[in-house]
């Protein structure tokens, strides 16, 4: 089965094809740099990085290109209230967002480019515009043409007539038509700006992204996603002034996620229930919140709340004991293996695994059934280590496949916190405790026992010994 994609320009699924043989050119719309961003912005993160990484394990080179918006209107605030230059606000909120998606185990893109390092590009972007009648200049702004683009609302699916322009786009007197939208605005006294033919100025929000696509992907491009929020007006107006300027398509796949809801309702500022991902880790384990962004599908809408992390917590938690208990058993039993006569029904049944959690990616990226696969191996895994007798090459598959699970998901199944007790130190305490037993000296024993569980790690007594894991504090 091929990889099927949603195509929110065809609204169905379709088999993808890519440009080039082996080749995927895919951008991702950035946030804008003026504050930490928001909870919402962390799933089109978290998804699209997890698409890319399925398209590189299905062997694909994958050219990601995720920009950042650093001059706008809110930098130019941001940067009065807090009285630095926009520049300098860029740099403080962008070195904030790189913080913040580490922690979530999202890869560095192949290029991330700011507007403000692009502006050539952009000027030159729109003097074509200018040049084929798509754009004209008014009292120092540039506007496109809407109307004179034929297929405009193609990707929205709306008429022209039916259509309004957000909030970014501002009618004024300058406009000769309502729904034509800025291109390049005249700098206000006072305000950062750059030279141009048509008069000191900077951008406005659509046109670059057209014109950082172009320069990094080509005229066009594989893939180009975002919230779903960014289908009208910011990707329609992408399609108009790319398409008018190069006369040829510009994305032939447009993949949307779906809207983050806070206890069922829509995060705004004014219910008061906006949350920055800044403030979410520092609370709870990323590991968490990103296996939370991907249980769900991405074109689905998807609620946060404390029940919600909670459950999602116990489910990555469930993976991580199985892996780590498979871990646990091929470090322990001294090679001393016993192929038993079912190995090869066991490893048949890995391979359908690894089948079935193909296919559920391939069906335009359902993290949500590769998940529930992902739990059926750990069910499996745990019904395996319960045998008398195990086979090292089963083991060792069982781990391999939820290392390939895990990294295609962009999860991790090993404890990354850290804490006054190493391992070694826990391994000697743990030594102790044996001896101490072993003695008799059951009130010792008992002692070790609670130290240990005071810093919420937790002993398990198997036919293979003591081992230990890490609590749920750990995950945070």
């Amino acid at each position: 089965m091929s990889i099927q994609i949603f195509n929110t320009l065809k609204r169905e699924k379709e088999p993808f094809k890519p440009l080039k043989d082996g080749e995927v050119k895919m951008y991702v719309c950035g946030p804008t740099v003026y504050n930490y961003i928001h909870i919402g912005n962390a799933r089109p993160i978290i998804v699209f990085d997890t698409v890319r990484r399925y398209f590189t394990y299905r062997g694909y080179d994958v050219k990601f290109v995720s920009n950042f918006t650093d001059v706008d209107d809110k930098l130019i605030r941001a940067a009065n209230e807090l009285k630095l230059t926009v520049p300098e606000v860029a740099d403080r909120f962008i070195g904030a967002y790189f913080d913040d998606v580490d922690q979530l185990n999202v890869a560095k893109a192949s290029v991330n480019p700011r507007v403000t390092e692009n502006m050539d590009e952009i000027i030159q972007l729109i003097s074509t515009l200018i040049e084929k009648g798509y754009a004209y200049e008014s009292a120092g702004d540039v506007y496109f043409r809407t109307k004179k683009f034929k297929d405009y609302g193609k990707l929205s699916g709306q008429a022209l007539s039916e259509l309004q322009h957000g909030a970014r786009v501002e009618y004024n007197e300058r406009k000769q038509d309502e729904l034509d939208f800025t291109l390049w605005k005249a700098a206000k006294p006072g305000e950062i700006f750059w030279e141009s033919p048509f008069g000191n100025g900077r951008p406005g929000w659509h046109i670059e992204c057209s014109a950082l696509a172009k320069k990094y992907l080509g005229d066009t491009i594989d893939i180009h996603a975002g919230g779903q929020d960014l289908v009208f007006p910011h990707h329609e107006d992408e399609i108009a002034q790319s398409e008018a300027a190069t006369g040829k398509t510009f994305a032939k796949y447009w993949m949307h996620n779906a809207f983050l809801n806070i206890d069922g309702e829509k995060m705004s500022k004014s219910l008061g229930n906006f949350i920055t991902l800044h403030d979410v880790l520092k609370d709870n384990d990323p590991n968490v919140i990103r296996f939370f962004m991907l249980s769900v599908h991405y074109r689905k809408p998807i609620t946060l709340n404390d029940a919600i992390l909670e459950d999602a917590k116990n489910g990555l938690e469930r993976l991580m004991i199985a892996y780590q208990n498979i871990d646990h058993r091929i470090q322990t039993d001294d090679g001393e293996y016993v192929e038993e006569t079912h190995e090869d029904e066991w490893l048949e049944q890995l391979t359908e695994l690894k089948q079935a959690f193909e296919d559920d990616m391939d069906d335009d990226f359902n993290t949500a059934n590769a998940i529930t696969t992902f739990h059926e191996l750990a069910k499996r895994a745990n019904i395996y280590l319960s045998k008398e007798t195990v086979s090292i090459n089963v083991l060792r598959e069982f781990l391999s496949m939820m290392r390939l699970f895990a990294e295609v998901l962009g999860l991790k199944l090993e404890n990354t916190q850290t804490d006054s007790l190493d391992d070694s130190e826990v391994e000697a305490l743990i030594e102790e405790r044996l001896q101490a037993r072993n003695e008799r000296n059951f009130a010792r024993a008992d002692e070790i026992r609670d130290i240990l569980k005071e810093k919420d790690i937790i002993l398990e007594d198997t036919a293979q010994g003591t081992r230990f894991r890490r609590g749920k504090s750990w995950q945070k």
